[in-house]
């Protein structure tokens, strides 16, 4: 996707069995499909019901980004690549219902920054006091409510399930498509693109998300100018990172969780990882030449840390047999120098145990409550 498509993630929040949501959201989509296509924009569905979070289980603040459970990594994914929401949301009891609140309260980061819009439904109020509700807590996490809104009244427009759309009806939920994505493109400079992490990282302007397909090729320019260095230090062109094509760093996703890190737009670092066994494998951690000695290589490396599994033991990671400088910040990390005898010739691989939750750790350090 080019950097002026957006993403609009249009949210079913009931429920319950019966539920209108999902006939109103199909309503929704139904009608805006064609200005969206026109307007670069793509719009994708998330239904509370198929995600089926739990109450909230995560033992960290979902301010510090580290999730123990997969439900939760997915919907961080889901939000976080979204540009925008829709939030088709019913009344209950003057409020919205409990499984928004808990979908909302699982994430932080991924919310921030991003605009929000409202399709309400019910009788009396047609689920406006749900809206009022909503954004109480959307504006704590730094999302925008937009003005515009659809809010349909059930006795004059759902019969026999289905919405019955009028030109009001319908011009409504146009408006509202184009003011959200032209505050989505507003506010795209504050998320660094598509980015979940504002990150308190140790130099301002910093944004760390998983990469997505749009970061490979600036991911690959990043990668063969932090090599170069190692090439020099070890003496060898011989080095995976200055071999690769931009397929096989695309093909590398299928296997690793790769992170990307930009500083006002710029990618200036990255790292990936994968489980291995009982080891959370640590590769490709990389800071741009000019960048180096802000400190930002240590504070990725906790991070990826704090992304291992539960059932992980121990990180590991390699790096070249005279990269001194890699081999001085791993060590001051807590990594110790393992011989085993499937390290490759010419490198030096390192573990660290993992003592408790990392994460906890990492973030705190990084100044993320």
């Amino acid at each position: 996707m080019s950097s002026n498509d957006l993403r609009v993630l249009v949210i079913t929040a009931s429920t319950r069995p019966g539920r209108l949501g999902p006939a109103i959201t199909d309503w929704f989509v139904r009608t805006v499909r064609s200005d969206a296509a026109s307007d670069a924009t793509t719009v994708d569905v998330a239904d509370l019901a198929d995600i089926a979070l739990p109450l909230l289980d995560e033992p960290e603040h979902p301010a510090s980004g580290s999730y123990q459970h997969e439900h939760t990594r997915r919907w961080s994914r889901t939000v976080a690549a979204a540009d925008a929401f829709v939030v088709v949301t019913p009344e209950y009891n003057f409020g919205m219902p409990a499984v928004l609140k808990n979908a909302f309260d699982f994430l932080y980061h991924e919310w921030a920054w991003k605009p929000v819009a409202f399709v309400s439904y019910g009788n009396t109020s047609a689920g406006t006091r749900s809206v009022q509700m909503a954004k109480q807590v959307v504006t704590t996490l730094r999302m925008m409510p937009i003005g515009a809104s659809v809010a349909l009244r059930i006795a004059d427009s759902v019969h026999d399930g289905r919405v019955v759309g009028s030109t009001a009806l319908d011009a409504a939920a146009r408006t509202l498509l184009v003011e959200l994505s032209r505050v989505a493109r507003a506010l795209c400079p504050l998320r660094g693109g598509n980015d979940p992490t504002d990150a308190d990282g140790p130099v301002t302007g910093l944004t760390l998300r998983e990469a997505q397909a749009d970061d490979m090729a600036e991911l690959l320019v990043l990668q063969r100018c932090c090599w170069v260095q190692e090439a020099i230090a070890n003496d060898t062109l011989d080095l995976a990172p200055l071999r690769e094509t931009l397929d096989d760093l695309r093909a590398s996703t299928t296997t690793w969780r790769w992170w990307c890190v930009r500083r006002d737009g710029r990618l200036v670092a990255a790292v990936r990882a994968r489980a291995h066994r009982r080891a959370w494998l640590i590769g490709r951690l990389m800071v741009a030449p000019d960048q180096a000695g802000n400190g930002i290589g240590s504070w990725l490396l906790s991070y990826a840390e704090g992304q291992a599994p539960g059932e992980t033991t121990h990180c590991t990671l390699f790096t070249g047999h005279r990269s001194t400088r890699n081999i001085s910040l791993y060590e001051r990390a807590g990594y110790t120098r393992t011989a085993t005898d499937d390290t490759p010739a010419g490198s030096v691989r390192l573990s660290k145990p993992r003592h408790g939750r990392l994460a906890g750790a990492v973030h705190h350090r990084a100044g993320v409550v």
